[in-house]
């Protein structure tokens, strides 16, 4: 039975540790999405742990011979509505979508894919550190756990928190920022250029973390 004062854990590990097919895809996924570099692949196994609980509330749902009335429909739409307001799915889509979910869905979705997308910070692995270190805050809640899904309603309120030097769009950061968002936008040969970032930038944000200590009085500790 365990101990009742501690929840089993969630997150089910692969059946078999060695496929390599396996090891290869999620070694792709781990720098893609910018996990980390040791113990990123349990950060995968969480999100496919989440994604199989979706798939099989639906696929039980689907195998009513009638959902449309009583309590599986109301199952049905909460958990459609649920994962719309996750992100997960478009306004107006069946059950049967859940099950075209897939693991990248899970991932984009994470607070550090959704600093990146919305341009601020220039890679995965800039935007895992901007959030570490306290510089991305939604409203007045500074945000430091990467694997937060953010839900679509929060997507507005993402921004540099008020104390972060970042928060200057006159910071070399932001300059910089700009530049390589107009260098990936411009397109050479016919193909998008990929500009990553270096080591010396994440050095220099890590730097200014050290060098900002207002940032921890302007904005709660408190992670809900």
């Amino acid at each position: 039975m365990g101990e009742p004062k501690f929840s089993r854990s969630r997150t089910q590990t692969p059946t078999h540790p060695w496929k390599q097919a396996r090891i290869d895809e999620e070694h792709a996924l781990k720098e893609k999405y910018g996990l980390k570099k040791i113990g990123g692949m349990r950060e995968i196994w969480r999100e496919k742990s989440a994604l199989r609980r979706h798939r099989n509330q639906a696929m039980k749902l689907i195998g009513r011979v009638d959902a449309s009335e009583g309590h599986y429909a109301k199952e049905k739409s909460q958990l459609l509505e649920s994962l719309f307001s996750k992100g997960l799915l478009v306004s107006g889509a069946d059950i049967g979508d859940v099950l075209e979910i897939n693991v990248e869905h899970m991932l984009s979705r994470r607070l550090q894919s959704v600093v990146y997308y919305r341009g601020l910070a220039p890679s995965m692995r800039a935007s895992r550190n901007l959030i570490v270190h306290g510089h991305i805050c939604i409203g007045n809640q500074r945000m430091t756990v990467p694997g937060y899904h953010i839900p679509k309603a929060e997507e507005e309120h993402l921004q540099y928190t008020l104390g972060s030097p970042f928060a200057n769009p006159d910071h070399p950061f932001r300059m910089d920022l700009d530049e390589r968002r107009l260098s990936v936008s411009e397109e050479e040969g016919g193909h998008v250029r990929e500009d990553g970032a270096s080591e010396e930038f994440v050095e220099k944000i890590k730097k200014d973390a050290e060098d900002a200590p207002t940032v921890d009085d302007t904005i709660p500790k408190e992670v809900e």
